[in-house]
């Protein structure tokens, strides 16, 4: 495979799960990582294996879509490992209350190709928190760069 392949095949996985959030459809998410992929997430706990009942609670937090933008995405690829790192903007209307929320946190995304398949075997999403002694989350910042969404 040409890196140009791996490259688009790598951004057709995370489109993937854009639109699949967007659908709220925690299936077609959850299908596009390893089945022991480790993710460490913005929500508890610490870390945690893919595990669509678990997203289809959370999607039921939210009314309609919930929408991932990956921004400043870029991905490094050897072999038949590669990593991506940049950043989400998502945002989506809450359940309760109705309140519009968006905000950028940061990713790294760990995929494998097996079988001529690329999955995800690792993420880690976060935002930083303030360090003034309040633990605030800092989900305000914006990055100084926003280019188009991968």
């Amino acid at each position: 495979m040409s890196i140009n392949t791996d490259r688009k095949e790598i951004r057709a996985v995370m489109d993937a799960i854009r639109q699949a959030h967007h659908d709220k459809n925690a299936a077609r998410v959850i299908a596009q990582y390893e089945p022991e992929a480790l993710i460490f997430d913005l929500a508890p706990p610490l870390d945690h294996r893919p595990n669509v009942d678990g997203l289809s609670a959370w999607f039921d937090t939210w009314q309609g879509p919930v929408e991932i933008e990956a921004h400043d995405f870029e991905i490094t690829i050897d072999g038949d490992i590669a990593f991506g790192h940049g950043f989400y903007r998502t945002s989506a209307t809450t359940r309760q209350g109705g309140e519009r929320a968006v905000f950028w946190s940061r990713a790294t995304v760990c995929l494998k190709r097996t079988n001529g398949v690329w999955k995800i075997a690792h993420e880690h999403t976060s935002v930083p928190f303030y360090m003034d002694g309040s633990f605030r989350a800092a989900i305000d910042l914006e990055p100084k760069s926003k280019e188009d969404a991968a």
